[in-house]
């Protein structure tokens, strides 16, 4: 089976992961390598200050441990957002990034909020989501295989472990789903063959007509006055 259009790989699969991932840890190391700390650029909720986190929050984060547990998977979902959605991959990271740096400064506690974990969220959400609501067999295969492998990270929309922005969380899985509502995609029409079409009339079928109504194969035999083919052989006499 031909793969669709939309689902065809582009450089941009590799190439929008790789860049994710080389800004995250250029913000980082320049931090280590001139002693300088962003942290006060994160999102403040609630005050002018803060909002400047909304843009530049994502870049930052407070610990290699921090930097390595959000690598991987904005790796991997923007690897699949641009497979799967190419034609709404950008404006899914610009918008949501924006939407959840928002919600965050508007619901968070009054205190610095960094990390790429929203982004992060705001994917997920956004991938599987929109699987369930497109109804389409791959995209709905795609919200498994996330469910599968970041099925955990719903807990962490709570308030269940200290020093973690559960509001950072939150707001990106709710603007992932809002986008998965909102975002128009293209699906690919299924092939369907002419049983699966609503007009069929299985008495009109020719071939379904070599059989009962119990599946069983009818053996015709040939009808000797009929109209069918003749063969006619002709001899030609020998000359001595």
């Amino acid at each position: 089976m031909a793969t669709p259009s939309q689902f065809k790989f582009s450089n941009a699969v590799l190439l929008a992961p790789l860049l994710a991932a080389l800004a995250i840890w250029s913000v980082f190391w320049f931090e280590v390598r001139f002693g300088v700390n962003f942290n006060d650029y994160g999102v403040y909720p609630r005050t002018l200050k803060g909002l400047r986190g909304v843009l530049l929050s994502p870049f930052i984060h407070g610990s290699v441990e921090h930097l390595y547990n959000n690598t991987l998977p904005l790796i991997l979902l923007t690897a699949f957002l641009f497979y799967f959605y190419r034609r709404e991959a950008v404006w899914v990271l610009l918008v949501g990034g924006l939407l959840s740096g928002l919600l965050t400064w508007l619901i968070g506690r009054p205190s610095y909020h960094i990390g790429a974990s929203g982004i992060i969220y705001v994917l997920a959400s956004f991938i599987f989501f929109k699987g369930i609501f497109a109804k389409y067999y791959r995209l709905i295969a795609l919200s498994l295989t996330v469910v599968f492998i970041y099925g955990g990270m719903l807990w962490y929309i709570f308030s269940i472990k200290d020093g973690i922005s559960w509001e950072g969380h939150l707001s990106g899985f709710l603007t992932g789903l809002f986008l998965a509502l909102v975002v128009r995609t293209k699906v690919p029409v299924e092939k369907r063959y002419v049983w699966e079409r609503e007009d069929y009339n299985e008495e009109e079928d020719e071939f379904m007509k070599h059989f009962d109504e119990h599946g069983n194969f009818i053996e015709r035999k040939p009808d000797v006055e009929g109209d069918g083919a003749k063969i006619n052989y002709q001899y030609k006499k020998r000359d001595d």
